[in-house]
């Protein structure tokens, strides 16, 4: 039977109960000004400078001034492709520029993997890399909101290229979005999930067993680059349990694995999609956004101290949240499933994984989410995206 909430209070009991005791939407808030710009004294903003004050702060990424160092590691890197095993092998490893290879602080990733005949040559990958790499970190630093009414030309398409649908041009009636929570297993939602046009499930998240609670039908991976990386290691880049055929799409969180999506598109049988590095920018700046947000409206603090209570080098969204934002782009109507948590379900339903990783803000993204189907019209990044938001739907 189907069970849909406006919002999935009961799943979030914990973190929603304390965000909806806040008030500073009906008040006053004071913030230093010296934590916005460069002199001191302080002054009241209502609510909507607020907002527009938390929107220019977080269309700067986390983590840009490591991330540019990184990435000019990585272009400038020495990339070294060669045949082991009599053949049967082969690795590529990156070597940081001006290091002696044999020391280990000057290998900047390895990937070992079975040899195929379908993979680059070797004189092809150095260039091919660092094309790559060099296209998506442009686009990353260009903060355009804009790119969500491009998705179906740079996601939906390929995808129903692949499956011999025909080119309409328009979004998918119904998507589902599969999370990974244990609060799954507290309902049977498969029939209902298989029921959609398209179900786009997370990081190679298994069914097998679980069909009943989760559904047997995938027609979209979306994984990050962690788990792209383990797919790559193995023959074929197999890369989850949906079958050889089921597209993937992935984002990069890691700028290294570009040597991953390297070798895993020339071998994959269906499409193998990296998000555009405007997309994963974008996303980035709506979880700053609603955790900055969350951040001065439970503490009172200026904005500018926000960086003491998050690792801004490790900040990052989670997959299940740039899969949102995916669907929102792609599809008329989205159904949400396995988002949220309670004190008695694990983190994932398939693992005995209890705890949260420390480098997502949760309550931040579970904001968004409040926001998603109550009042789209408030999210200042969608206002601007060129699309209309779909209606959202939780279920638990």
């Amino acid at each position: 039977m189907k069970s849909s909430l406006r919002f999935p209070f009961v799943l979030l009991v914990l973190v929603v109960a304390a965000l909806s005791c806040r008030s500073i939407a009906h008040r006053r808030v004071r913030v230093t000004l010296g934590s916005l710009y460069d002199d001191g004294g302080e002054v009241e903003l209502d609510q909507e400078a607020l907002n527009q004050t938390l929107f220019l702060l977080s269309a700067a990424e986390p983590g840009a001034a490591w991330l540019q160092q990184n990435v000019a590691d990585l272009l400038s890197a020495n990339l070294e492709s060669i045949d082991i095993a009599g053949g049967r092998y082969r690795q590529i490893s990156l070597w940081r520029g001006g290091a002696d290879r044999g020391e280990r602080s000057a290998l900047m990733g390895r990937l070992r993997f079975p040899s195929r005949l379908e993979h680059p040559e070797h004189s092809q990958v150095s260039p091919e890399f660092r094309r790559l790499l060099s296209d998506w970190f442009v686009n990353r630093r260009q903060f355009r909101p804009e790119v969500m009414s491009e998705l179906i030309d740079r996601i939906k398409r390929p995808i129903d290229r692949s499956y011999g649908y025909p080119d309409t041009g328009r979004p998918y009636a119904t998507c589902a979005v599969v999370g990974n929570s244990g609060i799954l297993l507290n309902a049977e939602h498969g029939d209902l999930i298989d029921g959609h046009d398209l179900v786009i499930r997370l990081n190679n998240a298994r069914i097998a067993g679980y069909q009943r609670h989760v559904g047997a039908k995938t027609s979209l991976s979306f994984i990050n680059s962690n788990v792209l990386h383990s797919c790559a290691v193995r023959d074929g880049c197999f890369c989850h349990p949906y079958g050889d055929f089921v597209p993937i799409v992935f984002y990069a969180c890691q700028a290294a694995h570009f040597v991953e999506y390297l070798i895993c598109n020339s071998t994959h049988k269906s499409p193998l999609l990296a998000t555009d590095g405007q997309f994963d920018a974008l996303c980035a700046g709506i979880v700053k956004y609603y955790s900055l947000k969350t951040f001065v409206e439970e503490t009172g603090n200026p904005p500018a101290m926000w960086g003491k209570f998050h690792d801004a080098e490790m900040f990052h969204y989670s997959s299940g949240m740039q899969a949102v934002v995916l669907a929102l782009g792609i599809c008329d109507k989205v159904s949400i499933f396995g988002f949220g948590k309670s004190p008695e379900a694990k983190h994932h339903y398939h693992t005995n994984q209890k705890a949260e990783l420390d480098l997502h803000d949760y309550p931040a993204e579970y904001e968004f989410y409040r926001d998603l189907v109550e009042r789209p019209q408030a999210i200042p990044f969608l206002r601007d995206a060129g699309i209309k938001v779909p209606p959202v739907s939780f279920y638990h």
